[in-house]
């Protein structure tokens, strides 16, 4: 029969099946893992970063108010050194200011574009959980019976191979006669 299987170690199939427990665990903490990196990953576009560059905006715009106030004592006292560097820092304060700006603009197009960018490998990544849990559960627990079902197998093919002998049988030509009676004189 060319459908027959041919098992030589039921040990192998029991090692297979705990390698495949052991990979199912491991495999679920990543993806785990993965799916705690897209909600912190959330939270950190939506709370964090906003509220950090909406901060640093301001923090930004108060120091260019005081560069600007320094900018116009300077010039008000007529001090051209002074006024050079009042307005280098000026517009240094400025170009921080457009730079926290557009970081912040970035973030917020991040915000709209998260769940479209992020929905499909999202999904896929339920489907591979969906799979590690159902199909290989599923292949864990056929294993489990495969290897139960040919182990009886095993004990009921090593039982007939050597069958009990009935009283008043004859032992077999295969086998030397033994016989109880004492030899011949």
């Amino acid at each position: 029969m060319p459908d027959q299987a041919r098992v030589t170690s039921l040990e192998a199939l029991e090692d297979f099946r705990a390698k495949l427990i052991l990979y199912r665990e491991k495999a679920g903490r990543v993806l785990d893992e993965v799916s705690d990196d897209v909600i912190r990953t959330r939270v950190w576009l939506e709370s964090d970063r906003q509220t950090h560059f909406q901060n640093d905006i301001r923090r930004l715009t108060r120091e260019l108010e005081q560069r600007q106030q320094e900018l116009f004592s300077a010039e008000l006292s007529g001090l051209l050194e002074a006024s050079v560097v009042q307005r280098a820092a000026v517009q240094k304060a400025r170009r921080a200011i457009q730079s926290a700006e557009g970081k912040l603009q970035v973030v917020r197009q991040w915000q709209r574009q998260f769940d479209q960018r992020v929905e499909v490998p999202a999904r896929q990544v339920e489907k591979l959980r969906h799979n590690l849990s159902h199909d290989l559960g599923s292949a864990v627990n056929w294993l489990n019976e495969m290897t139960q079902t040919l182990a009886a197998y095993a004990e009921l093919s090593l039982g007939s191979v050597t069958p009990p002998q009935t009283e008043g049988q004859a032992p077999s030509s295969n086998s030397p006669a033994k016989s109880d009676a004492a030899p011949a004189p």
